[in-house]
């Protein structure tokens, strides 16, 4: 975390994204693909990770994205994102996908991730962010759990070799 930076409060990164889905998002079935869900979930953590940091930012990873249930063509998806913890240059973004039915506002689960955001300077290069503050019990919550995972991800990193450079 940078110490020159001052800390910014979960809120400031909010992000609630809205897209409908159309038939050309769907599969077979009237189902959205689950490639146009992860397109959305990554442009609402994009802007979630840009306000927080106040730099463009791009994805450096994504934890699993679990599915829960299909949006279906006509729904709308509501995405909620918003920065979970930040190290010096990076950040964890917490999103979740609702679809919503627009005749009765209902919504349901039907995607969640945890994204990995790098800020970029000016030069292209990584560069500091602010940290976290977190205030509401849930804010508090996120962030401890986004500090254990960020631990897992650093130590798995470290305990595995790159597939890419072994032949």
């Amino acid at each position: 975390m940078s110490d020159t930076l001052p800390p910014k409060p979960v809120s400031a990164s909010h992000v609630e994204m809205v897209q409908l889905m159309l038939p050309h998002d769907a599969n077979v079935l009237g189902n959205a693909l689950g490639g146009v869900v992860m397109h959305h979930m990554d442009i609402a953590a994009a802007i979630a990770a840009q306000r927080h940091a106040g730099h463009v930012c791009v994805t450096a990873s994504v934890d699993r994205i679990d599915f829960e249930s299909p949006a279906h063509v006509g729904e709308v998806l509501v995405l909620l994102a918003s920065v979970n913890f930040a190290g010096r240059t990076s950040m964890e973004v917490g999103v979740l996908c609702m679809a919503e039915d627009a005749r009765t506002g209902r919504r349901r689960h039907t995607a969640s991730a945890y994204f990995t955001f790098v800020a970029l300077g000016d030069d292209g290069k990584p560069c500091p962010v602010p940290a976290v503050l977190p205030v509401t019990p849930v804010e508090v919550r996120r962030f401890e759990a986004a500090q254990r995972r960020r631990a897992l991800r650093l130590a798995e990193r470290t305990s595995t070799t790159d597939p890419r450079s072994s032949s």
